[in-house]
């Protein structure tokens, strides 16, 4: 434990900085201002622990910590100043908070006096964050920081992970106390972890043995809950094809023989059909959101459900659930396994591989060796994933280039993924791939986005170069929004409306960054792109120009059953 000496008296600022450091965090990301600035200056004599990322924008600090806390497993940190900086966290704030992602976001706010004035950048960040945190809570005295900072790190990473936010008045920074830290593992009448119903363990064995077509859906839960081995074992003990959320990804390696494919409205067609041929649904850490079920009325009619989940809120919220067992899937999953029998589905897969084999051949071959002369998003996708030994972290942006990465990008270990689910938010990507590389600086970080997205959070850049981070990005240019410009094509009778891009150069723009790029406007000059992408020891950005109107398929219409899923 990392302390002071004894009994001598230290400012609040210098005790953020130690609670930090006694809680194990060596990377934090964030942006100096006048109400945070005592923490900053305590900051600068502990550089020699703490390695702080100079973002150029406070929504790229939060998704920086997203991006590092997605990879390691730990809780990400980010540190901003009041008012507008505070507010412009609030985007990933929200983020984390529908991703399950584990998070600390300390503020700084004005003098305790001064609350409620409308002082120079004072705003009620516990009022605005209430609603997209675990807990968020405004300290005023420095002889609560201590407390604070172990209860918020406990309840960010426990249970179901999710985000705090600590927001700390100017006068808690100043003032003096004897500071002394106790990490926290129990808080009254928070319970992260449900109490299992043995029984539901016995009733889930019984109904998957009995199960002529059972189909698993591996969610992020079987990730945050480190239980990817777990979850295989019971798997190919019981012979059951697996499908994952977008969130799921990496969970199950990409050519294991009972991975299927993604599961939503741009997933895989085996999958998605057969969710309403399946006699059975087992759910392993999902919450079945709407972009998995699609019409709630149709989904999985046929199937009984087990839902295993960590949070109880989950259970019954969009689909009901014959078998609920609450618990982490890590210690829950193996419990089943134990009772389940050795069956043999081997029939019951083949109905998955034939569907897989008709999307093949009317959509991936076309996609990833295109006929037509334009590059296409899934073909360059598919280059830099074979390139990367199939072995990269992949980080996306939001967007088409996101469901085309999620499909092409191949995996062999967990913890591979960084994407924006369940809010979507266009200009993650950018800065989530810097947080990813720091986090994993000894694996290849390889970001995809898109026109839209990129120019969102493209001052990030400046963080690349100054921290020297090794980022590799591939820039998918169709001078579109294109995801919002398939919809427009495809149920808005191709009416264009403010979804044509005008871009600057790209290439210019990286100049100025002094980060090494490459512009790619034919097949002809791929492979050479993609091996200069990879060799290079710094960061490098290729700009890919692809068609116009590429779509996204296979697509589950708005409204439609999953397996109403259009190939075309």
């Amino acid at each position: 434990m990392f302390k002071k000496k004894d009994k001598k008296k230290i400012s609040g600022s210098e005790a953020v900085i130690l609670s930090l450091i006694n809680e194990g965090v060596d990377v934090l990301f964030g942006y100096p201002g006048g109400a945070i600035m005592p923490v900053y200056d305590a900051m600068h004599d502990y550089y020699d622990k703490l390695n702080h990322i100079l973002t150029r924008h406070e929504q790229g600090a939060i998704h920086a910590a997203q991006g590092y806390a997605r990879v390691t497993g730990k809780v990400g940190v980010g540190i901003v100043t009041s008012g507008p900086g505070a507010t412009n966290a609030v985007t990933g704030i929200a983020d984390a908070m529908l991703d399950s992602t584990p998070l600390v976001v300390i503020s700084g706010q004005v003098a305790s006096s001064l609350l409620g004035t409308d002082a120079f950048q004072e705003i009620d960040v516990v009022g605005i964050t209430q609603p997209i945190t675990k807990w968020n809570y405004q300290i005023k005295r420095a002889e609560d920081i201590p407390e604070a900072f172990a209860k918020a790190f406990y309840l960010a990473k426990s249970g179901r992970p999710g985000p705090v936010v600590l927001d700390i008045t100017k006068d808690a920074q100043f003032g003096e106390f004897e500071y002394e830290y106790k990490k926290i593992d129990f808080i009254r009448s928070y319970r992260p972890l449900p109490k299992t119903d043995y029984t539901q363990i016995d009733e889930a064995a019984r109904l998957i043995n009995l199960a002529k077509k059972p189909m698993a859906l591996i969610g992020q839960g079987v990730i945050l809950g480190n239980a990817e081995s777990e979850a295989l074992e019971f798997l190919e003990k019981s012979d059951i094809p697996a499908a994952y959320t977008l969130l799921g990804l990496s969970a199950i390696p990409s050519d294991h023989r009972l991975n299927i494919g993604m599961l939503g409205m741009h997933g895989h067609y085996a999958p998605n059909v057969k969710t309403n041929d399946a006699d059975l649904i087992i759910a392993v850490g999902m919450r079945f959101d709407d972009r998995v079920t699609g019409n709630l009325d149709k989904y999985a009619k046929k199937a009984k459900i087990i839902h295993l989940d960590i949070d109880p809120a989950e259970v019954n919220k969009n689909v009901y659930a014959d078998v609920s067992i609450l618990g982490n899937v890590k210690v829950t999953l193996p419990l089943i396994s134990e009772k389940v029998s050795s069956i043999d589905r081997s029939e019951w897969l083949k109905e998955f591989q034939g569907l897989t084999n008709i999307e093949t051949r009317k959509i991936i071959k076309k996609e990833i060796n295109p006929s037509h002369k334009k590059l296409s998003m899934g073909e360059v996708i598919h280059r830099v994933s074979q390139a990367f030994d199939d072995d990269a972290i992949m980080v996306t942006d939001v967007g088409q280039h996101q469901m085309m990465a999620a499909r092409y990008f191949k995996f062999k270990q967990t913890r591979s993924v960084v994407t924006s689910g369940g809010l979507g938010t266009m200009g993650f990507g950018l800065p989530a791939a810097i947080g990813a590389k720091m986090g994993k600086p000894d694996r290849d970080v390889v970001l995809f986005v898109g026109d839209g997205g990129f120019q969102m959070t493209i001052q990030e850049l400046g963080t690349i170069f100054q921290s020297k981070i090794p980022v590799k990005v591939v820039l998918l240019n169709n001078s579109f929004l294109g995801m919002v410009r398939q919809w427009q094509e495809l149920f808005f009778d191709k009416r264009y409306a403010s979804t044509e891009l005008i871009n600057p150069d790209f290439q210019g723009i990286c100049k100025g960054y002094h980060m090494p790029s490459e512009l790619v406007e034919s097949r002809d000059k791929l492979d050479s792109a993609i091996k200069n992408l990879v060799e290079h020891e710094g960061p490098y950005l290729i700009e890919a120009i692809v068609e116009k109107e590429g779509n996204v398929f296979p697509m589950v219409p708005a409204g439609a059953s999953v397996s109403d899923i259009r190939l075309e």
